[in-house]
This record gives structure tokens, sequence and C-alpha cells, in this order.
């Protein structure tokens, strides 16, 4: 039976702790959600010696032991609770050799919670070139640790960290100082109050504004303490604080030195022109223009490829299974078409994940937010909401995926619950399609009337997400109180290992657990589409043939499964909700469409095609186009007018018609509720809006 060493790797963020996390686990690594929480819990396996293994987990960057976020919560719930099943037989604190003196701070809490610590200095290749040399010796002296000098990037000094990790119970538990010297009688009342307990544990509790709910009370009751107030308690935190700092000061004056005139570089440079208040959003604007464009031209081909496989394996399966059989029917139309649904994201996933990883390891995300963060805080958003709003152009689903590096959790769920209002790429076919019918063609300082009208949807979508995010900001009163601060990491190299690793992590999270979603309701939708109650759609052939003796062949096929999708579960609810899109200048048909098209956006234009593909043997060589354009109400007026055009087009503008994005949010959110208030919220805005273009242009 092999033996599982349970390891917690810890640190500030922007230390490289990711990288030493990939380096130890490679693929054996998966991601899931804390239990009752939306914080991700990173797990993975890496192998040590001889049947021993180590379950490693990758807990949320923190600075210390003081929690003021959700993150830092689960890493004090963790190092204080032993009954946990994660918790720690080591703790390998990361720390990056450029700010050794800052990521000491947390070492020295963590060794006082008198767990086998492992200090980890990072991007050990970078000391020479900044002038940086450690006295490993006296620091593992001083720190009462053993230290592995690790570098990610030329994979050296894991093998050692294995080792260390391995042969953990060699380690001193011994704390690094003695901070209960900073109120000598407060800290003996706590130990005579609770004789059995830790004084560091007690200490962390007490001092934390938080409730953490992991941690037995019972044992800990301080109903009987005379504690402080929290202000008391505050001021003895900082004194902790600086006790802590005299000590690293004191180690590092002896085990660390560094060469001033290797030290500076060409980051401040680099800083001034990127975070410029005017150059800095150019260069920005410029960098997103690229990667959009690059996304488009590069996911439209796999994207097309995955299309048409799909398209064709569906068609094998009719050729090679029984004809006709419902069961063919639901494998060719209802699962494949749900998979299918599902794995045509990939590429546009993965691009987006490829870039946004390159930007982050490269240090420039953090300029970025540094840059929207003024901006977008007028709005009710952070400066972190403008990567997902942007990204959202491309698809709404990887976008608000990208909200999970906002730290507060109000301006996560404004920015996740406005995202899809900025137009994705699954709007486009319904945009082109609407905008050929009903826009005329002409110019506009040299610039299509057609043109335009796709580019003012844009600019209306991502409109409507600020206005959206200011109305959400006064109703949830997120609090403006906090300063907003951003780690600034050094420029570096992207590795091709960690953007990889990240990519396939984001694209497996989304095909897992948002897919099953979609597949499910692809088919629930297929079934609602391919069965009818009563006469009509039982007999469906038979009426067609009497009343349209004249047709055969494909025609007739047409029409029987026109008639088949009219009367069709499916059909009912277009007839039904008829009278609620009229005022929107909707017929039935559109209805199904609007339906239909929650599977996705794009499924519109199939699902009109399908509708329209009736009539006499002239409308053969019609494209769907040609068919919308004469398609007539009963009365014989047009359906596609400038009216109900502009109003289709607003409908889709701001309506959460995307089963897909809602399922995403369900996961980000760890609810049902905040789908909902954004499923309705939308689509009432999606409905006025559309209602007072058809009624003012009509």
């Amino acid at each position: 039976m092999s033996k599982q060493i349970n390891v917690a790797l810890i640190g500030n963020p922007n230390t490289g702790k990711t990288s030493v996390f990939n380096a130890l686990t490679g693929l054996n690594q998966k991601v899931g959600n804390y239990p009752g929480i939306t914080v991700d819990k990173k797990e993975g396996i890496c192998k040590l010696s001889r049947g021993v293994k180590a379950h490693v987990l990758d807990l949320p960057g923190t600075y210390s032991l003081n929690a003021s976020s959700l993150d830092e919560n689960v890493v004090i719930e963790l190092l204080l609770n032993k009954n946990d099943k994660d918790f720690p037989d080591v703790a390998v604190i990361v720390s990056d050799v450029e700010n050794l003196k800052r990521n000491l701070l947390l070492f020295t809490q963590i060794k006082d919670l008198k767990i086998p610590t492992i200090l980890v200095v990072n991007m050990a290749d970078r000391m020479s070139r900044k002038g940086i040399s450690l006295n490993i010796e006296l620091l593992e002296a001083r720190l009462n640790t053993k230290i592995a000098l690790v570098s990610t990037r030329k994979n050296e000094g894991i093998q050692e960290l294995k080792t260390l990790i391995e042969n953990y119970k060699n380690l001193s538990i011994e704390p690094c100082l003695d901070t209960s010297t900073i109120d000598s009688e407060y800290f003996e009342s706590l130990k005579k109050a609770f004789p059995n307990q830790d004084l560091y544990k007690l200490w962390v509790v007490i001092s934390q504004d938080a409730n953490f709910g992991k941690i037995d009370r019972n044992e800990l009751d301080f109903s009987k303490f005379k504690t402080k107030s929290k202000s008391e308690l505050k001021r003895l935190q900082q004194k902790e604080t600086i006790k802590r700092y005299q000590f690293i000061n004191s180690v590092l004056k002896e085990g660390q030195t560094i060469d001033a005139t290797k030290a500076t570089g060409l980051r401040a440079q680099f800083d001034r022109i990127l975070t410029h208040k005017v150059w800095g959003y150019a260069i920005f604007f410029v960098i997103l223009l690229t990667i959009f464009q690059a996304i488009y031209d590069w996911a439209s081909v796999p994207m097309d490829f995955i299309d048409s496989s799909f398209a064709s394996l569906a068609d094998w399966i009719k050729m090679t299974f029984p004809e006709g059989g419902k069961f063919t029917n639901l494998i060719a139309e209802g699962v494949i078409a749900g998979i299918g649904g599902i794995v045509i994201f990939i590429p546009q996933i993965a691009f987006l994940f490829l870039f946004i990883s390159v930007l982050e390891e490269s240090g420039y995300m953090s300029r970025v937010v540094f840059l929207m963060d003024r901006v977008m805080r007028r709005f009710g958003l952070s400066g972190k909401s403008v990567v997902p709003l942007i990204s959202g152009t491309a698809c709404a689903i990887p976008a608000i995926m990208a909200t999970r590096n906002i730290e507060n959790w109000k301006e996560r769920l404004i920015t996740i619950l406005v995202t899809p209002f900025t137009t994705c790429s699954a709007r486009l076919p319904v945009y082109l399609i609407i905008i050929a019918l009903v826009i005329p063609e002409g110019r506009f300082i040299g610039l299509s009337y057609q043109a335009l009208t796709l580019m003012l949807l844009y600019l209306i979508g991502f409109g409507m997400a600020v206005f959206s995010a200011y109305i959400l900001d006064k109703i949830l009163k997120t609090n403006r109180k906090t300063f907003f601060v951003v780690e600034m990491p050094n420029y570096k190299v992207p590795l091709f290992k960690n953007v990889a690793l990240t990519v396939i992590e984001k694209t497996k999270t989304f095909v897992f657990e948002a897919g099953r979603i979609i597949l499910a309701i692809s088919i629930i939708l297929w079934i609602l589409a391919s069965y009818g109650p009563g006469k009509e759609f039982n007999n469906a052939e038979t009426i067609v043939e009497e009343t349209y003796p004249e047709l055969q062949g494909e025609q007739l096929e047409n029409k029987v499964a026109a008639y088949k999708l009219e009367h069709s579960f499916i059909g009912i609810v277009g007839k039904a909700i008829e009278p609620v899109i009229r005022p929107l200048g909707y017929d039935w048909k559109i209805g199904i469409g609007l339906v239909t098209s929650f599977a996705a956006r794009e499924v519109f234009v199939g699902t009109l095609a399908t509708i329209y593909s009736v009539g006499s043997a002239l409308d053969d060589d019609k494209t769907i186009k040609n068919k919308m354009a004469d398609e007539v109400h009963e009365d014989g007026t047009k359906v596609f007018t400038l009216a109900s055009g502009i109003s289709l087009l607003l409908f889709y503008a701001f309506a959460m018609q995307c089963m897909s994005t809602l399922a995403i949010v369900k996961r980000e959110t760890n609810s049902w509720k905040w789908p909902l208030v954004q499923l309705f919220g939308m689509s009432l805005i999606a409905y006025v809006a559309a209602l007072i273009a058809f009624q003012i242009l009509k």
C-alpha cells in the first residue's frame, strides 16, 4: 500500500507558486470548488520514491495570516483545522528571490503554527543577473527550516524539493521567534484560559475579523475569556508584524547580499510607457485588437472543421443506423448535435486563455489592471473587470471564467452579471443576416450603413454592460472604502509549460462542467421538436399529401417536416408565445427560433433555415436570406421589415440567449439564484428595448 503525504503549497501572489505546482504535479492535477464556496481548489499528485506520493494542494495566494478575502480565509481555515482531510503534513512556502523580505512574513507566521515547513526560494536563475547571493546554511539555521533553491524555468531544484518533502519528519517545528512578547500579560492569560491549545493558533483565531466555519468552536469557547476590542486587536496585529519584520531584517542582513548596481533594470522604463495615462491605453487597445483578430482568424479554421466533422458524423449515423428510427434521430440530431455544441467552443476558449495566460505570465496584465481601475470603479467595477468585459466579444463563457481573479465578491458578481451584454461571436450570424435583410445599402463617410450598424451593436452592448454595472453597484451597495492594491511583478518570458497547462485546465473545466448541462438541454430541445400531441403531428404526412397533392420528393419532405415542427411540442410553444412576441413584430416561426436559440444564439439562423424550407419548386434555388425576405404574415405584409429587423437586433443584443453561459454563471456563483436573475433581467431589458424600437419604427 502506497503512503501519501499531504502537502500545502502556500505563498504570496506572483511568487511563481503555480510554476512550482506544475513542476511537481504535471498533468496529474484537477480543479474543483471548496465545499459551499466558489474559490478554486487546485490539487495534484506528485510521485516521490518507492511507493510514496505527495497529495499537493495549491492554496490561493495570500500575503499573511491576517485574512482580508475569501481566498485568504481558505488558507487559514485549512491550517487551523487538524481534522480536515487536507490538513498538511508539511507546508511548502514559495518565495520570490527578489522579494524575500516580504515573503518571509507569511513563512514566520506558518512556522509559529508548528507545522513542518520548507522554504522554496523560487526564480533562483535570476540571482546572478540581479546581483543577489544567499548564505543558505545561515538562513536555514536562523529560520529553523530547510531551503530549496528552485528554478522552474531551468527545471532545477525540483528533485531536491521532492526529497525534502519525503523527509518532512526531520524538519524542525520550532517557531522562528516568540511573538507573545508584544503583550506578555495578555498572552499569559490566554495560555492559562486554554492550557491545552497552541498559543499562536488561539491568537490567529481571536485576531481575525472573520468567521471560520470549519473550526470546531466547542473546543475554543471564548465566551468566558475577556478578550480585547477590535481596535486593540488591530494594534496588536501591527505590533506583531513590526516584530516579525525586525527579525526578518536581522536574518537577511547576515544571510543575503544584494549588488545595488545590478538590481535595477529596464522595468521602470517599461512601466512608464505601459502605465502612461495616454500611451498605456493606446498600447492596451492595440494589443486587444490584435488578440481578438487572432482569435477570430485562428479559431475559425478549427471551428469550421469541428462543425463540418459533426455534421458529417450525424449524416453517417443516419446512413448507417436504421433509417428513420427514433434512436437514430436521437443520436444524430440530439446527442451528436449536443456534443458538437460543446466542442465547437473549445478553439475560442483555448486561444483566449492562451493569450490571457501569456499576458499574465509576462507580468503585463497587472499593469492593465492598474491602468483601468480608476475608470472602471466609477461604474462599480474593478480594474480587473476590463479583461472579462472585452474578452466577452469572443465568447462570454471564458470571459466569465476570467473573473476569478477579482478579489471583491460583489465586484466579481457584477462583472459576471453584465459580461453577457458584450457582443459575442455567436451573435454575429444573427446580426449579419438580419442586417443584410433590413438595412439598405449605401455609405456614410466611406463606411457602409451595414458596417456602421454592426459597429453600433457592439458599442450598444458594451454601453449596456457598463450602465448595468453602475445600477447594480447602487443596488448591491458595493463597498468603495477599500483601497485597491495590485502586485507589480517583474517582466518575464512566459513558461510554455505553465501556459499549456492553464489552457488545458480551463478548456477541460468548460467541457466537463458546463458541457454536461449543454448536452442535457440539447437532448431536451430535440425531444420537444421531434414529438407532438394530437392527430396533426401523428398524421402530418397524410394531411400534407392531401392538402398539397402537387408536392413530391424533397419538397414534400420539407413540407411534412415543417408541418410536424409547427405541431410539435416546441411548435406549440412557438404558437403559445406568439401573442407575447407579436408586439415586437415577430410571428410564431421567429418565436420557435427564439426558443431553440437558447441552446446557442447562432441556432436561430439554422432554425429559420429549417422552418422556411417550404413552398413550391421555385424556392429550391433560394438562399435562406431570400426565403426570409419573401416571408409574409397572413395579411400579406412582410415579416422582416426595418422595424421588425431592428427590434430583433436589439433583442439579441440584450437577451440572455445562451444556456452554456447560464451554466458557467451557475458554476462560478455556486447558485441558481444569479443565473436566474441574469436570465429574467436581461430578457426584460431585451423585450422592452425591442418593443420600443418596433412600435416607433413601424
